[in-house]
């Protein structure tokens, strides 16, 4: 087996994770004629419930703050764990017990767990990730934070430095890697790597940087994966607008040196889709557009049998026919002044990862098989950025904790969906404007040092940065 753990920290990553978690859930069959596509082993572990039975569960750990999770419980229907017994102190008088207000289960939740058809969600009836999920947690998978309470007033949650605080003073009190992400690393046989989702523009990049230089640490050579979740900057507060950016330049130089990939994600703020029906205000739909790219990037990784690869190779000049435009762009390349960034040159591409999900027609794949060969050796040789492409016949699953943004004929078993991921120029516009930002913003203590950082990383995203010449800059 190649496990790959999950960490998610904070709503947003939850948010996001839910939907990933759901997903993941349906693609398991309970009859032996059926044959699962998905390799389960590397998302889930087995187990023992209470009851002796077997379990499957999500290989994770979620971190969120006080009142984060909801009507989630630590203790579920498959496990059962005591409570720690609270030592007696020095005082003998009386003790008044004060208990938070539980928080209720909506309908949709009561109706999983006695076994009824569950009724249709709506953004109203979603106040919080765990309104809509699907999936039994082992109890070592919750983590509630409380220190901080979500949505507090008095002490938000949304500085870099106090997420850093706050994992440093937790770490130091109890080791958080031993306590917490050990026990799944060691009963993994042959850990593939570590998937991180975080939103990145609060407090949560702090502890989540941090997070990353412990990780370094004991796992120096894991592949780790890292999906950092921002804010558009328009749904933002015009006072609050230079802090979110300030903290993703701190993530972009203090995490994404640190991964095997890092990959910046935000709602666009232009026009979606016609066949795109979003409520911009709900978590749940945003989440939701949000988890069918990184689904379905994610899972091309996790397919039992091998997905039909082929590669193809494409640059940013005109005969770039095998590179592919899609409907939706989730890289964030918004700023404060100008709203979303323009730019007149087309971006150079150094390289390409396409997943397709879907039915192809067999006369297209039997000629793409038979070009595949002859192309990749002539566009090689030229010099030109390979494109990777893979696809596999499993269609994405619409859920019933799945809301309806996509329009669908309603007998449809499920959504053909293209995704492409790509390194580009575009990298190195993103990050000088987070430059131009820490200038602004920053405390004169570290302007230097990370506007500094940063520099460095735009340069090696530059077009023919590392011949130090200017020969590409007519290329296009």
């Amino acid at each position: 087996m190649h496990e790959i753990l999950t960490l998610q920290l904070g709503q947003r990553a939850n948010y996001l994770a839910t939907h990933f978690w759901n997903t993941q859930e349906s693609y398991f069959t309970y009859t032996a004629d059926q044959e699962s596509l998905v390799d389960h082993d590397i998302h889930f572990r087995p187990g023992i419930g209470a009851d002796g039975s077997e379990t499957f569960t999500p290989r994770t750990l979620i971190y969120d703050l006080k009142g984060g999770f909801g009507s989630l419980r630590k203790i579920n229907a498959l496990y059962e764990i005591d409570e720690p017994v609270v030592p007696e102190g020095l005082w003998n008088g009386p003790a008044v017990i004060q208990r938070q207000e539980v928080i209720k289960q909506n309908a949709y939740q009561q109706s999983l767990e006695e076994g009824l058809v569950p009724p249709q969600l709506t953004p109203e009836s979603v106040r919080y990730w765990s309104d809509f999920n699907r999936v039994y947690f082992h109890p070592k998978s919750i983590v509630q934070l409380n220190e901080y309470e979500l949505n507090s007033s008095l002490m938000p949650f949304e500085n870099w430095v106090t997420g850093e605080e706050l994992f440093n003073s937790l770490d130091k009190e109890h080791d958080l890697l031993d306590r917490d992400l050990r026990p799944f690393a060691e009963e993994a046989d042959q850990m593939q790597g570590i998937q991180l989702m975080a939103g990145v523009d609060d407090a949560w990049g702090g502890f989540a940087a941090r997070y990353m230089d412990r990780i370094r640490d004991e796992y120096g050579k894991t592949t780790v994966w890292v999906w950092g979740l921002e804010d558009g900057i328009t749904t933002v507060a015009r006072e609050k607008r230079f802090l979110k950016l300030s903290n993703s330049a701190r993530a972009t130089s203090e995490i994404g040196p640190q991964t095997s990939l890092y990959i910046p994600i935000t709602l666009p703020s232009t026009m979606l889709p016609s066949y795109v029906m979003l409520n911009s205000r709900s978590e749940w739909h945003s989440s939701a557009l949000l988890s069918t790219a990184v689904e379905i990037r994610a899972e091309s990784r996790d397919m039992r049998v091998p997905s039909q690869d082929r590669h193809a190779v494409g640059d940013s000049i005109p005969d770039e026919e095998n590179l592919s435009v899609l409907d939706i762009d989730f890289f964030p390349t918004e700023t404060i002044e100008r709203g979303r960034r323009l730019t007149t040159r087309k971006p150079h591409v150094f390289g390409q990862a396409e997943a397709y999900r879907g039915e192809e027609d067999e006369e297209a794949e039997e000629a793409n098989q038979e070009d595949e060969g002859h192309e990749r050796a002539r566009r090689r040789a030229a010099g030109l950025p390979v494109i990777h492409k893979s696809r596999t016949p499993l269609l994405f699953p619409v859920l019933d904790s799945f809301p309806q943004i996509f329009a669908q004929p309603p007998s449809s078993p499920g959504l053909s969906v293209k995704t492409s991921l790509s390194t580009d120029t575009t990298i190195s516009s993103r990050i000088k404007t987070l430059q131009s930002i820490v200038r602004r913003a920053i405390g004169l203590d570290e302007r230097e040092a990370l506007s500094n950082a940063l520099g460095g990383l735009a340069e090696a995203y530059e077009e023919g940065w590392d011949s130090g010449t200017d020969e590409d800059e007519d290329d296009d």
